[in-house]
């Protein structure tokens, strides 16, 4: 399936980013300022954001740039977020609902704060940032486009992975129905969803973000991450990499943006056994 391609210039038009402290929306940040774009940026971690900031202006002196500190599991903070992006800005055309977080071990082990922690900012973040921004965008009366971000995760199963998956499933058929819905509404606003397979962005670290009412983890999530960990650092991709096939993926009208064409076998084994009424494929990269 695609979807429509509405974009030849990006140059003067405006990205919007969360997570862009790290991983894929720092570097999709850096990739956007190249276009020419200007930038609203927010991120959980200040820190981190304002590194990204300063690689933005020597890889694109001069782009124009706005910080903001938000939680996207809060609705308020990300309607604050939209709120302050139209203020600066008056117009957001390309929507990163980017931040994520990940979480690690047997499903039955999974701690409440687990599923809050994990579907807050991966499910969540991505349906506020839908709840802000398109109707914002909508209204400008100028073509956007949302991109969502999932994972592979988002279209296999792995093992030990069951906060993440659900969260990253759910942002996969999220991205579907508002497509669909956008599409009844015959509107000038497009969807994708980017879903990555192991790639080094500092994901499998992001305990380091985790509010603190919210640390009671799985007792037996290191084994897994360290499984991650080991996988993510054979990877022959780049955060870097991904963004450029993304904005790519924006230029071809793709609705589905995959990065790694060996997921591909894995996807379908798994839509075979769903079809075929089998026990589910367990997906190891």
């Amino acid at each position: 399936m695609s979807t429509t391609n509405r974009w030849t210039d990006p140059s003067g038009k405006v990205a919007v980013i969360t997570g862009a402290g790290s991983g894929f929306g720092r570097a999709l940040a850096l990739a956007c300022a190249k276009e020419g774009m200007k930038l609203s940026l927010a991120d959980v971690n200040m820190n981190d954001l304002a590194a990204t900031v300063a690689l933005v202006e020597a890889a694109a002196p001069g782009t124009e740039c706005l910080q903001w500190r938000c939680d996207v599991s809060k609705a308020a903070e990300v309607e604050q977020y939209a709120q302050q992006t139209y203020s600066r800005f008056g117009k957001a055309h390309w929507l990163f609902n980017n931040a994520g977080v990940s979480t690690a071990g047997p499903a039955w082990m999974s701690t409440a704060e687990d599923w809050e922690w994990g579907i807050g900012v991966n499910l969540m973040g991505v349906a506020y940032g839908i709840r802000s921004f398109v109707p914002r965008m909508l209204e400008q009366g100028e073509p956007g486009h949302v991109v969502n971000t999932a994972s592979v995760a988002g279209l296999v199963t792995v093992v030990g992975s069951a906060v993440y998956c659900a969260a990253k499933h759910a942002v996969v058929a999220m991205s579907e129905c508002l497509h669909h819905d956008l599409h009844v509404a015959k509107a000038n606003v497009g969807v994708s969803v980017l879903c990555p397979g192991f790639v080094p962005t500092g994901i499998a670290d992001s305990e380091r973000n985790r509010p603190e009412h919210l640390s009671a983890t799985n007792p037996l999530s290191s084994a897994y991450l360290s499984q991650a960990k080991k996988a993510i650092a054979a990877s022959t991709l780049t955060a870097d990499d991904v963004a450029r096939i993304t904005l790519d993926g924006l230029r071809e009208g793709r609705f589905y943006i995959t990065t790694h064409p060996q997921t591909m076998p894995a996807v379908a084994l798994r839509n075979e056994a769903i079809v075929q009424g089998k026990a589910p494929f367990a997906a190891r990269f």
